[in-house]
């Protein structure tokens, strides 16, 4: 299976962050206010990564306490404006990040939010065990994500379009069975649940605990 590199994420999304807003807005809106929901729930300090260009930020509660990361520099200046433009004193620090090696403390988070984060970066697994690393006891990993079909005709368009997407920046055939296997092999946290998301299951709300 061919695999996308962090070189190519970066270059596929300073292409998208004058658009992305408007082109991936609405259809990720659904999945995006059902991680906000969680993380409202938990309260406390949430670090959002792939934050983007910020979209979220204004609708998490002002009681929480927000880092946002993502790799993409022109993203992050979008939402630092919009973070100035909405008076958003409740965000502590936008920074560039990879996501994979994150720049904060052991136990540093109450939650951690990665909305369509898991399939657009280079080593998913490696990634997930730092957002667990800097999750508290008992926090909650908070992911939205986009989980390849087991079978029939989305499996087929999946793995055709799979190229593709790559060169867009995403991996669009990513198993749930990764997941089981990461979860597993991680020890250190358990699958709380895991929701169908619209449009039609394309997308899952998946939350794990951490131990």
């Amino acid at each position: 299976m061919g695999d996308i590199d962090r070189n190519r994420v970066e270059k596929a999304y300073e292409r998208w962050a004058p658009i992305y807003d408007l082109v991936f807005g609405k259809v990720f809106d659904k999945g995006r206010q059902s991680t906000i929901a969680e993380a409202d729930r938990i309260g406390g300090r949430i670090l959002d990564v792939g934050v983007g260009t910020g979209l979220s930020l204004s609708d998490y509660s002002r009681n929480l306490r927000i880092c946002g990361v993502d790799i993409s520099e022109p993203m992050l200046r979008k939402a630092q404006a919009r973070v100035r433009a909405k008076k958003l004193g409740n965000v502590e620090t936008l920074a560039v990040m990879d996501a994979k090696n994150l720049a904060f403390k052991d136990a540093s988070f109450d939650a951690v939010v990665a909305q369509y984060v898991i399939t657009a970066v280079p080593d998913p697994e490696a990634t997930l065990d730092d957002f667990v690393r800097v999750l508290k006891p008992d926090g909650e990993l908070i992911l939205v994500n986009h989980i390849g079909a087991e079978n029939g005709p989305r499996r087929t368009f999946e793995l055709a379009f799979a190229p593709l997407a790559r060169r867009l920046g995403w991996r669009p055939e990513f198993p749930w069975e990764r997941l089981v296997n990461w979860a597993a092999r991680n020890g250190g946290v358990t699958l709380v649940e895991r929701r169908a998301m619209p449009p039609m299951g394309h997308f899952s709300l998946i939350r794990y605990r951490k131990s």
